[in-house]
């Protein structure tokens, strides 16, 4: 079995944030389909079928996609990781369910709030179970400050477009929970990805089997709804209309790749941070009806920049003498160390310098990326 690269951090954040940036280009797309089709569950239909088509000509083109078709069965047969993982496609029809039902009335930028707020908890809790295949990450106070953080500066940015009109708390209740579950259960999609594509050798794979889950759970959705109020509008001709799926494999397929080198919240969180800035561009670039940008906007965004640096770097930890002590006097079978004093020294000056070389690097690696973050 070819196990899927693992890739640096300086590598891994920024290319989160990348995939990011599409997803407010995928939701826009998607938004114009379903207002074209007057059918939010057929619009999801054609994106997922578009993505579902492009993932069937990647791997039998591409001889990694072809050896991760192969790599299907024999890792499902040998259950190389729980069986249900390979309904992680039907988290992201999930989301894109939820979006069509409750957007219309919360709003994009209560909706955003929700689901990030959802995704950044069960972010903690996955990397935390170990459900990944990065394995268990601890759940430290600068993490929890910097997921905490990071769902204030999301709702500081998009305070602008809150309207103070409408239903009251009491009625958005239940619209409210919908988005945070989820968000709540895409980081949960991410990790079976991730873990699947680890066995199958490639994220191609994964996201072939994500595609097919997320296509024939809204397939049925759909085929239900037409059954009931049946159809709307035909397809459009316009081939823009048709990019949203061919999107939604780049961030499902990055998703699938990342979250083994960096962990589920990390990722999740470099996923946010491009999804603020995308949207931040698109609103400027591209203005939609309603659209507002006000400093709290920007500010916002640039505070959850800060927070995903806050939460997701290298900090480096501190020895107490006493663990240098036992780590230099004693063999790894616990017994004392037959080389006396001198090699005990010699180690732990070795230990030191160690130590020192990753603080050392840790440091250089925040300064990297919080330059790069602030354009120098």
């Amino acid at each position: 079995m070819t196990h899927t690269p693992r890739l640096p951090f300086l590598a891994g954040l920024p290319l989160a944030v990348a995939a990011g940036l599409l997803m407010p280009v995928q939701g826009r797309i998607n938004g114009a389909l379903g207002a074209a089709l007057a059918d939010g569950i057929a619009a999801a239909v054609v994106s997922f079928t578009t993505g579902l088509a492009l993932m069937i000509v990647i791997s039998l083109a591409l001889p990694r996609g072809r050896a991760g078709l192969r790599g299907i069965l024999p890792a499902v047969r040998e259950r190389k990781f729980p069986p249900y993982y390979l309904l992680a496609g039907c988290i992201g029809g999930f989301f894109v369910f939820a979006q069509s039902f409750t957007v219309g009335l919360l709003g994009v930028a209560l909706f955003t709030v929700a689901t990030v707020t959802g995704q950044t908890l069960s972010g903690l809790l996955v990397d935390r179970m170990g459900i990944g295949p990065a394995g268990k990450r601890s759940i430290t106070g600068i993490r929890v400050i910097g997921s905490i953080l990071t769902v204030a500066a999301v709702a500081w940015a998009v305070s602008p477009r809150f309207s103070g009109t409408g239903p009251g708390p009491g009625e958005l209740l239940v619209p409210v929970l919908l988005p945070v579950l989820a968000g709540f259960l895409m980081s949960f999609q991410q990790a079976m990805n991730g873990t699947a594509a680890v066995h199958y050798g490639t994220p191609i794979a994964a996201t072939l089997m994500n595609f097919i889950a997320g296509s024939v759970m809204l397939w049925a959705a759909w085929l239900i709804k037409m059954a009931v109020t049946g159809p709307g509008n035909a397809l459009p001709g316009e081939w823009w209309y048709y990019l949203g799926g061919p999107l939604g494999c780049v961030f499902i397929g990055v998703g699938a790749l990342l979250v083994r080198s960096l962990g589920v919240l990390v990722t999740g969180l470099g996923m946010i941070a491009g999804q603020l800035l995308g949207s931040l561009g698109l609103d400027l670039a591209f203005p939609a009806p309603g659209t507002v940008v006000a400093l709290p906007t920007v500010l916002g965004t640039l505070l959850t920049l800060a927070a995903i640096v806050l939460a997701s770097l290298p900090w480096p930890k501190g020895r107490s003498s006493g663990d240098t002590a036992a780590i230099t006097r004693t063999t790894p079978g616990g017994h004392p160390d037959a080389d006396g004093p001198e090699t005990g020294g010699a180690r732990s000056r070795q230990a030191g310098r160690l130590g020192g070389a990753a603080s050392c690097t840790a440091i250089i690696q925040r300064r990297t990326l919080l330059c790069a973050l602030l354009g120098g």
